[in-house]
């Protein structure tokens, strides 16, 4: 049986790189011919190395993974990478091998790797993925809200869970996120944040400030009246606008 080859698509470094480890911990006999950091470059990488096995980002720059997805139909098997559920269901119901989501645990990679390596070995041909788009085409809108988020802490990328999160406070060209034991910086702007967050738990109150809700101690007015929000396991005060006072009226 001749060695399996795969091409992994995923537009964030940190974790391209950590399935890439995770890989080869797992699979050490399949040959990555490739790493595409968006959409576009998949593309053009799965012409040129025709892969056995594509692992794919759904959500990316140039071109989405359901995009790549539908010109590997036939061609190549798919495991979907990402971050909401309803995406990777679908998919899943299309045709795809596997999905897993983030952040990636090696269990669950695992039990991928193996749904491929029996449909190498069985010799079935890749499944036809050119449904994929149309099927998926109101996913988007009902995704499941953002469950975690990759942000930097100086040169270091961590993973943090939205529910880690007390607040979120807009920073020049960033945004920081901000946790009961420190502070980390993300490349995203508050705007886009309040799109992809729950809105029954995360709070905009005041035009740089989103705070999540379980984290609230309590509310309470500074010397010119203007409300407050204390935090369960932060110091600092936030200021609520006007404009979102309204938030904190049944409480």
């Amino acid at each position: 049986m001749k060695q399996a080859t795969a091409l992994i698509a995923e537009d964030e470094t940190t974790l391209r790189q950590q399935l890439v480890e995770q890989l080869a911990q797992l699979w050490p006999e399949l040959q990555i011919v490739g790493e595409a950091e968006n959409g576009i470059q998949a593309l053009r990488l799965l012409d040129e190395r025709r892969p056995d096995v594509v692992f794919l980002d759904i959500e990316m720059p140039g071109a989405t993974g359901l995009e790549v997805a539908r010109q590997a139909s036939g061609r190549s098997h798919v495991v979907f990478v990402t971050a909401y559920d309803q995406h990777a269901v679908a998919a899943f119901e299309q045709g795809a091998i596997d999905y897993v989501l983030k952040p990636v645990s090696a269990a669950r990679l695992f039990t991928a790797i193996g749904r491929v390596r029996e449909r190498l070995g069985s010799s079935q041909p890749p499944a036809r993925l050119d449904g994929l788009l149309n099927g998926s085409a109101g996913i988007a809108a009902q995704r499941n809200p953002l469950r975690w988020i990759n942000a930097s802490i100086g040169q270091t990328m961590k993973l943090i869970t939205v529910d880690e999160v007390c607040y979120f406070q807009a920073d020049n060209k960033y945004t920081r996120v901000v946790t009961r034991d420190g502070e980390a910086l993300i490349r995203k702007s508050l705007k886009e944040l309040l799109e992809e967050l729950d809105p029954e738990q995360f709070w905009q109150i005041h035009r740089s400030t989103v705070i999540n809700a379980t984290a609230v101690a309590g509310i309470s007015r500074d010397f010119r009246g203007h409300l407050v929000v204390k935090l369960k396991e932060r110091s600092e005060t936030l200021q609520v606008s006007d404009s979102y006072s309204h938030r904190f009226r049944q409480m």
